[in-house]
């Protein structure tokens, strides 16, 4: 029963270091965290340039044993110090940090020449740790919540602006024809978003009168085409500016909320009023 006991003071102390953001040990902990996502991604950078991973190879692969380490224990850490480990294990964090932490180890797994090309992949797999740096972000989940909210708006927009592309490619279509590039009615629309959107390769252009004046019209759109998603994203965002809506409130109501996680399913995000998870009702 003593042992029982100990074993769940030193997990809900493990779960209060790598979940709860508030702790000064978890600051701590996410501050180390965040620099070492950091140096990884830059280690990945640092070898992909033959210069460079020819030189320090030894070195760059010893800093890169390091971070795996550090990032196994953690995820190790994250599945012991909660009562339901699949919870984390199948969420969106766990199979960034899963992506994250295996490359390495599979390098040494998959040896042989006939799967060289295969472990690049997978060791490019490492940049994925970046990631995690969303974790890191208080507002990543206000800006999650406005472009939920604004899905259907810029769903009815984008479909839209996909109908204008058409129309407007196949005018181009007819008045350009093959002798300026516009050889197909999707090659034509093709060159219509790309002229929507301000990207502008360059490797169509318009050559007759008619053409270029159809041209400017649809670059004139093209400003408000970048402008309209933007506008219905920002008044969203706008509105949980007033405060974090929290999960199961009502409608266009904001309460705040802390970074309390669950000690069983690890979810965030609960009120300071709550005093059970919302997802899995545990008590907190």
């Amino acid at each position: 029963m003593k042992n029982k006991g100990s074993q769940i003071k030193w997990k809900s102390k493990i779960h209060e270091i790598i979940y709860e953001a508030d702790t000064p040990m978890g600051k701590w902990f996410d501050i180390a965290l965040f620099f070492l996502i950091i140096i990884s991604v830059i280690l990945v950078m640092l070898e992909s340039i033959q210069g460079i991973d020819a030189k320090y190879h030894s070195t760059l692969l010893t800093l890169e044993w390091v971070v795996t380490i550090f990032f196994t224990i953690e995820y190790i850490a994250r599945v012991v110090s909660i009562k339901k480990p699949t919870e984390y294990i199948f969420s969106f964090y766990g199979i960034i940090d899963l992506l994250s932490t295996i490359p390495l180890y599979l390098s040494y797994v998959l040896a042989g020449s006939q799967v060289l090309l295969a472990l690049r992949a997978f060791r490019l797999l490492r940049v994925f740790r970046i990631l995690k740096l969303v974790r890191f972000l208080g507002e990543a989940s206000q800006l999650k919540n406005a472009l939920k909210a604004s899905r259907a708006k810029i769903t009815v927009f984008l479909f839209a602006v996909t109908i204008v592309a058409i129309i407007l490619g196949t005018l181009m279509y007819l008045v350009e024809g093959e002798e300026a590039g516009f050889t197909s009615i999707p090659t034509s629309v093709y060159w219509t978003i790309v002229t929507l959107t301000t990207v502008g390769y360059g490797d169509i252009a318009p050559i007759t009168p008619q053409g270029q004046f159809l041209a400017t019209i649809i670059m004139l759109v093209g400003y408000g085409v970048i402008a309209v998603p933007t506008g219905i994203v920002t008044v969203e965002f706008g509105k949980h500016l007033k405060g974090n809506s929290a999960v199961g409130a009502k409608e266009g109501t904001y309460v705040h909320v802390n970074t309390q996680a669950c000690t069983t399913c690890a979810k965030e995000g609960h009120r300071d009023d709550a005093s059970h998870c919302y997802n899995c009702g545990s008590k907190l």
